[in-house]
């Protein structure tokens, strides 16, 4: 699915070649700036990513939100209206999305739920943040005792593919209009509990449930952002 995204980018571009092209020859006469053409801008993005990407809630509501201005700039309605309409939609989806997430919670999630509140008041714990900025932590060879990752309007990563483990650990992992990259060795197991609004967890990895010697239990709250967890080995640093 992930093909589509360049696929359909690739025809708008080579269909908007061809109306400026025609237009230019006199072939045609096609006006594609009509009252609120940047809407499209909105739309179109949203609406491919509706099918490349595993969030769809908040896919829909650029979709809607993209829909509600471009009816607005048609003076279908005042722009008054149309923010309300908009702050609206955005209040019913988060609300949809915490019912959503509440009620349909499986036995594996109660089951991450319960080992991390075990396990999430480890003194030893690392702290990451970054505050409209960017924060790095490397482990080489070190213990991992757990850590707690926050990213507000920056991004953070914590690369864990040198550490060394022990016992089960837990990650608590904020991502406010931010980003948390978290790499793993190959030999650990992840069990995810997300409480995401308007953004998610993306797990990369390969199955490693067979090899796994020891879990770790990420805690992933946050909205307009977005957690990447991954298993990609370093690069040779020959170069």
């Amino acid at each position: 699915m992930k093909k589509i995204s360049p696929i359909v980018w690739g025809l708008a571009i080579v269909t908007l070649g061809v109306i400026f092209g025609g237009n230019a020859l006199g072939i045609f006469d096609i006006n594609i700036f009509f009252k609120g053409w940047w809407t499209l801008f909105i739309i179109i993005p949203s609406f491919v990513s509706l099918f490349t990407e595993k969030e769809k809630i908040s896919n829909l509501v650029f979709i809607a939100a993209g829909v509600v201005l471009l009816l607005a700039c048609q003076e279908v309605f005042t722009f008054e209206v149309a923010w309300k309409v908009i702050l609206a939609i955005v209040l019913v989806a988060i609300g949809l999305s915490i019912l959503i997430k509440t009620i349909f919670r499986n036995k594996n999630s109660k089951e991450v739920e319960k080992k991390i509140k075990d396990l999430k008041d480890d003194d030893s714990m690392d702290s990451l943040t970054a505050v409209f900025s960017g924060s790095d932590r490397v482990y080489n060879k070190e213990t991992f005792s757990g850590a707690n990752a926050v990213a507000v309007f920056g991004g953070a990563e914590l690369d864990l593919r040198n550490a060394t483990f022990t016992k089960d650990t837990v990650i608590n992992a904020f991502a406010l209009f931010g980003g948390i990259e978290i790499k793993v060795p190959e030999n650990v197991q992840i069990k995810v509990k997300s409480g995401f609004i308007f953004g998610g967890v993306s797990d990369d990895r390969k199955d490693t449930t067979k090899t796994a010697k020891h879990t770790i239990y990420i805690d992933a709250a946050g909205g307009f952002g977005g957690i990447t967890i991954d298993d990609k080995p370093e690069k040779s640093k020959k170069d």
